[in-house]
């Protein structure tokens, strides 16, 4: 599997559980810092497009379709 793939995969994965899962937020914080640090190993150069891209992502849809201010409660471990 490509790089992006993996980590599009992984990204399309948090997004799920965050919509259709009941998981609190800080188990989707331990899920994206895990797919944070593959990112690291795949492509250190881009880890901050990472965050800029895929870390809003999730804060943004936990904060529109879970409870308020969650994520701003964990925002990172």
């Amino acid at each position: 599997m490509e790089p992006a793939e993996e980590l599009k995969r992984g990204a399309d994965r948090i997004a799920s559980l965050i919509l259709y899962s009941d998981l609190p937020w800080v188990d989707i914080a331990i899920e994206i810092e895990k797919l944070r640090e593959r990112c690291s190993e795949i492509d250190p150069e881009h880890l901050d497009l990472f965050e800029n891209l895929y870390e809003s992502r999730f804060h943004r849809l936990w904060e529109q379709w879970r409870e308020e201010g969650g994520a701003r409660r964990y925002r990172r471990l």
